[in-house]
């Protein structure tokens, strides 16, 4: 079967490690189902993974790829939930493309209970950009921020796949959201979303209860100097450092809670399809390129240039 994969780490050149031929079928241990795949979506994960961070040698060449939604064996649509407990990881998890053959080919094997029906209501294209960057979003803002409880939200760094999926998701929850980004043009697409697009660094009108940060050193400051008393800045990432300046004296003083986040549940992935369906929301999707195409698709997402996900349709 046609596959995109990592056939080596190039940490300096990370696409010079990606090929595209054929690979073999997926061979599902018991109580693993195939899928079909229709569509699927890349994240910097794959990025990540061609530089060899996750992906040691010995388990080259590895299938790249989390996001996926298609057809399983018994004939339904499902999308593919890329989380797999996995006991000899540290996290207790890992995600597909890392130990086991990711959704970036004509079929992917995953454990049964992993697959969440799709709903008719939405696109196997929209629904194969959810389940790693709005699933992680949604998992930052509900589970972790608690936004039910809160007022106001700040995104930090808006234009990638969580940053976005953040703006979007808080926004049609009900929020006053506020979005940073460097790019202006970013800025003007995230007011097009609801949200009050600032400068990195700019003062906000009022101190927001819920900040979601996946930049890290360059904004954490902000983060910390924007939160309300009570405030939770949840952190998915630190795409520009993992070491900020944290003033401790503003977190006990104002009682703020930093919480660390990563993905989300099997039973929320369902959850945020029933959302999106609920109120018309649809994944921003930056481009699409079909699978005779994906090489450009990481292309696009390598450039930084992106705003939303880089979707691949598998039937062109």
């Amino acid at each position: 079967m046609r596959a995109a994969y990592a056939s080596a780490t190039k940490p300096d050149e990370p696409l010079a490690g990606l090929t595209v031929g054929d690979l073999p079928e997926p061979s599902p241990p018991d109580g693993w189902v195939t899928v079909d795949v229709r569509a699927s979506s890349l994240n910097h994960h794959e990025i990540w993974s061609l530089r060899g961070v996750g992906l040691p040698a010995d388990r080259l060449p590895m299938i790249l790829g989390c996001d996926a939604s298609g057809v399983d064996t018994a004939g339904h649509e499902v999308v593919v939930y890329p989380v797999i407990k996995d006991p000899a990881d540290p996290r207790g998890f890992s995600l597909l493309s890392e130990r086991w053959p990711g959704t970036l080919a004509e079929r992917v094997a995953v454990p049964a209970e992993n697959l969440v029906p799709k709903p008719a209501g939405i696109s196997f294209l929209d629904a194969a950009c959810l389940p790693t960057a709005w699933l992680t979003a949604y998992h930052m803002l509900t589970a972790r921020g608690r936004v039910a409880d809160a007022g106001s939200v700040l995104v930090q760094g808006a234009g990638g796949g969580v940053a976005t999926a953040a703006v979007a998701l808080a926004t049609a929850l009900g929020k006053r959201v506020y979005a940073t980004s460097r790019d202006a043009a970013k800025r003007e697409r995230i007011a097009e979303l609801g949200a009050t697009a600032v400068e990195p660094g700019a003062r906000l009108p009022e101190r927001v209860d819920v900040v979601i940060e996946s930049v890290g050193a360059p904004t954490f400051e902000h983060s910390l100097k924007c939160s309300a008393p009570g405030a939770r800045i949840v952190v998915c990432g630190a795409t520009g450092g993992p070491f900020p300046k944290v003033d401790l004296r503003r977190v006990f003083m104002m009682q703020l809670e930093i919480l660390g986040s990563t993905m989300g549940t099997a039973e929320e992935l369902a959850a945020l399809l029933d959302l999106c369906v609920e109120r018309g929301i649809r994944p921003v999707i930056d481009s699409t390129y079909g699978f005779s195409a994906v090489s450009d698709a990481f292309a696009r997402l390598n450039s930084g240039e992106i705003f939303g996900k880089v979707a691949v349709d598998h039937l062109h």
